[in-house]
């Protein structure tokens, strides 16, 4: 499959450290290439991929300060949408501004919805439901006006986080800075139980981290490290005894959550959102209403076997595991929308098909050419709109550009070309009394068709 991944370009893909939608773009778009398949990453000219990278804008917009977020944006996903035809389907992760451009194509959409960051946004879900397919990273975070395709959890490349047996005794809160993650909570937590915590994730709310946090951080039994690099996350994560997450909100999904069991470290969570998809209670962490369920948590966490954590992300949370689903619902949504018939020269797809004429939008590969055949029932009008043709009619050749075009009369020998570096796309009018497959004579065929 030829795959069009769009990606945020808040950040870097993958992000040097925080950036959680460029990080599953990242992993899933090596997931494809591995299999062999045709993936462009479109993203920021600094990003990393071993398939094809497409990029306009140079740096992400939360590194680089400069850079305008809107106009970027915008010339970000135009760039894509330009280009939409050459793909067989586009996998959109940048949220509802491209739902935006998918009336004007004819190239399959999957849009990974990962949040919902404001009610307010719905309307444009709402109205692109049904013409994008929507699949959803938890089955909490479903919105009951929108129809998905499927869930599909996030996968983590495992081989990242080092499984810790031994511990050290310090709790960890790892995430954003701001209310909605619940760092103030897990001060409190840690206070209560006497315990070391550590905060590492980016302030995303100043006010948030200055009248609740940044008060009660002493370098000693509350420290805040920053936002954390890999090998940075993986020592972390993995030293501590259990990871705090009372979050304050309906979470999509929680990377840091399995990122920590991947490392054998338990997950002390408020039982909101996606968590219980995530969190078997008892088993790899604890499931918890209030504060004070999770102070009374802490005290049981040495229950918890940390092998079990590791192979329950092992078992349900790999890279391997989403990116065969996701590859699953490429297929299901071709399968669907199946647009065009394929040659091993390119595809068409029928326009109209009537008594007395057909039509067909048809599209030439670079370096392919049709078989030189003739017709004994039916004409030919070829119209070029896109690339640069060789036309081989009887005796002559014909070098056409857009906007230019050739009658192919009845019993003349012809075939089209494509000697350039991009696809050559024409409309076919056939004018006559039948116009079966089996009307074609071959003549020559770099196919073996003759």
């Amino acid at each position: 499959m030829r795959i069009a991944m769009l990606s945020p370009i808040a950040w870097r893909t993958p992000p040097r450290r925080y950036g959680p939608w460029e990080s599953v773009v990242s992993l899933l778009t090596e997931g494809l290439v591995s299999r062999g398949h045709d993936v462009t990453l479109f993203a920021t000219a600094d990003s990393q991929t071993s398939g094809k990278l497409h990029a306009v804008c140079e740096r992400g917009y939360e590194e680089d300060r400069s850079i305008m977020p809107k106009v970027w944006e915008c010339l970000h996903i135009s760039e894509l949408f330009e280009h939409a035809e050459d793909f067989d389907i586009i996998h959109n992760n940048f949220d509802f501004l491209p739902l935006t451009y998918t009336g004007l194509i004819t190239t399959p959409v999957v849009t990974t919805i990962h949040g919902f960051s404001s009610p307010g946004i719905l309307p444009v879900y709402k109205k692109y439901n049904g013409k994008v397919f929507y699949v959803s990273i938890s089955d909490a975070d479903r919105s009951p006006d929108l129809d998905y395709i499927k869930t599909i959890h996030h996968g983590i490349d495992i081989k990242q986080f080092d499984f810790q047996p031994e511990p050290e005794d310090y709790l960890l809160f790892f995430g954003r800075i701001h209310h909605d993650k619940g760092a103030r909570e897990a001060l409190e937590i840690a206070r209560a139980c006497n315990k070391k915590l550590i905060l590492a994730g980016i302030i995303q709310d100043e006010d948030y981290y200055r009248q609740h946090i940044e008060p009660h951080l002493d370098n000693d039994n509350a420290v805040y490290v920053g936002s954390a690099d890999p090998a940075q996350r993986n020592q972390l994560l993995g030293k501590a005894c259990a990871l705090l997450h009372p979050i304050n909100f309906n979470e999509p999904f929680g990377l840091s959550v399995i990122e920590a069991m991947a490392c054998g470290t338990p997950v002390i969570a408020f039982n909101k959102g996606s968590m219980p998809e995530l969190i078997e209670n008892g088993k790899n962490g604890f499931l918890v209403k209030t504060v004070d369920e999770a102070i009374g948590a802490v005290s049981h966490i040495k229950d918890i076997d940390r092998a079990c954590c590791r192979r329950h992300v092992e078992q349900h949370f790999t890279i391997n595991r989403m990116v065969e689903e996701y590859i699953q619902v490429y297929e299901t949504v071709l399968e669907k929308t199946k647009r065009e018939e394929r040659r091993p020269w390119g595809y068409y797809k029928i326009l109209a098909d009537e008594d007395t004429y057909k039509s067909k939008e048809i599209v030439v590969f670079p370096d392919r050419r049709l078989s030189l055949q003739r017709h004994r029932r039916r004409s030919e009008h070829w119209y070029i709109i896109d690339g640069r043709a060789q036309i081989t009619l009887d005796d002559e050749t014909i070098v056409l550009v857009p906007g230019q075009s050739v009658d192919i009369p009845k019993g003349a020998l012809h075939r089209i070309a494509n000697p350039g570096s991009k696809n050559v796309r024409f409309i076919e009018v056939q004018t006559g009394d039948y116009f079966g497959e089996d009307d074609i004579e071959r003549f020559e065929d770099d196919f073996g068709r003759v």
